[in-house]
């Protein structure tokens, strides 16, 4: 095995999932909040819940789920009617923490939100997203299929480690703003632009966009 067949591939892989990722999304803006508001108890299982739910929707597209997914559009639809609920709701949610904004606090580290309840929601705003079969099962997959028998789990793997490096990043690196977030005014502002972009993405993805 030489560069151009093993680490080539691994490197293209990275940049590309890293491209898709790094987008802001439902994911990134709730593992943000949670790392900002220093839950550490909660960030490595909701990162691995990111980072794994990619792992395995990357293997799929590899393995060629993405035909099944193709052929199965009402599929895609049951999900998208329902994830973009999701999304509206809590986009609601994130707008009237906006409105009503508090300082953090000592006291309020590693309280109200419990493991189970992160959990859930992470795996809803992963796994109820019809944009991630489309671009990880679908875009990844057949992406990865093209750079041939031999390179294509090198590449697929590329991307898995994406995913690993950017959510671990995101979740344990966000309590380095955590200085900016003791005033009130700072949580009005992220909090409105978590529920500009869940209320965009659950009214975009409601109307099929």
């Amino acid at each position: 095995m030489t560069f151009e067949t093993t680490l080539l591939p691994a490197l293209l892989g990275l940049l590309t999932g890293l491209s898709l990722i790094i987008a802001i999304g439902a994911q990134n803006a709730y593992v943000l909040r949670l790392g900002i508001e220093g839950r550490a108890r909660l960030i490595l299982p909701v990162v691995l819940v990111c980072a794994v739910s990619d792992a395995v929707l990357i293997t799929a597209g590899v393995l060629g789920i993405g035909a099944v997914i193709q052929a199965a559009p009402a599929a895609l639809v049951v999900i998208r009617v329902v994830g973009s609920g999701f999304l509206i709701v809590y986009g609601l949610i994130a707008a009237w923490r906006a409105v009503h904004p508090k300082a953090l606090k000592a006291a309020d580290v590693n309280s109200n939100v419990t493991l189970k309840v992160a959990l859930t929601t992470m795996v809803a705003l992963t796994w109820l997203n019809p944009h991630v079969y489309l671009d990880t099962v679908i875009f990844l997959g057949s992406v990865a299929n093209q750079q041939g028998a031999d390179q294509r789990w090198w590449w697929a793997g590329g991307a898995i480690a994406g995913s690993f490096i950017w959510f671990f990043g995101l979740g344990f690196g966000a309590r380095l703003l955590r200085p900016f977030f003791a005033r009130p005014s700072s949580w009005r502002l992220l909090d409105g632009f978590i529920a500009a972009v869940m209320l965009t993405l659950g009214m975009r993805m409601a109307v099929g966009f």
